[in-house]
């Protein structure tokens, strides 16, 4: 059972994905950004979804990855420019924690070289909210490193649109009573599989 170029570097770049999807979520986990969360899932269940397809020969799989991929890319445009205000979105809405709550991205406070300044005691001691308290000072701002989380993605989401690019999908049937069926031809068939091409 050999593997083919294609093939491997599916796998190999759905592992990478779902290993990055994951350490993604366990800070949106922390910053409680529910609709992150939710769309994360379910992203790790389709990057999960693909990487069996791609293992088992199961094209259908593959094919729903691969869909579910445009829409990742979509989610990651769209959080690259709600932190970058683009488009009239702003990073200080709460459409991220879907208005549940009041929170934010967890390296908001917990950025690479943040150090808290308080403030002085006049300055904030009639003031109800504690996050008026400090002030940080941080070498990279919160929403660059989310950014930098979206571009991540993105490039492996636009890896592996550019790796099958190469894979032609044809239709394909496997006998003569199945139903239309659409099977990598080329790199990505069973070996064990023989079909033949009707047109």
């Amino acid at each position: 059972m050999g593997c083919c170029s294609a093939r491997c570097m599916l796998i190999l770049l759905c592992c990478l994905q779902l290993m990055t999807a994951l350490e993604r979520q366990v800070f949106d986990f922390l910053g409680y950004q529910w609709a992150p969360i939710m769309i994360n899932f379910f992203h790790i269940i389709v990057v999960i979804l693909g990487l069996f397809g791609a293992i088992q020969y199961r094209s259908r799989y593959v094919i729903m990855y691969l869909l579910w991929i445009l829409f990742w890319i979509g989610w990651n445009v769209f959080v690259s420019c709600l932190y970058l205000d683009l488009g009239g979105l702003t990073k200080d809405s709460d459409i991220l924690s879907l208005g549940v709550s009041s929170h934010r991205s967890w390296w908001k406070d917990n950025g690479p070289g943040c150090e808290h300044d308080d403030l002085p005691y006049a300055a904030w001691q009639n003031q109800q909210n504690p996050e008026l308290t400090t002030v940080m000072h941080c070498w990279l701002e919160y929403q660059y490193i989310e950014i930098l989380h979206s571009i991540v993605q993105l490039l492996i989401s636009v890896s592996l649109s550019l790796s099958n690019s190469g894979v032609t999908l044809v239709p394909v049937f496997t006998s003569e009573t199945e139903l239309l069926h659409i099977h990598f031809i080329g790199e990505f068939h069973h070996p064990s599989k023989p079909s033949q091409l009707l047109f």
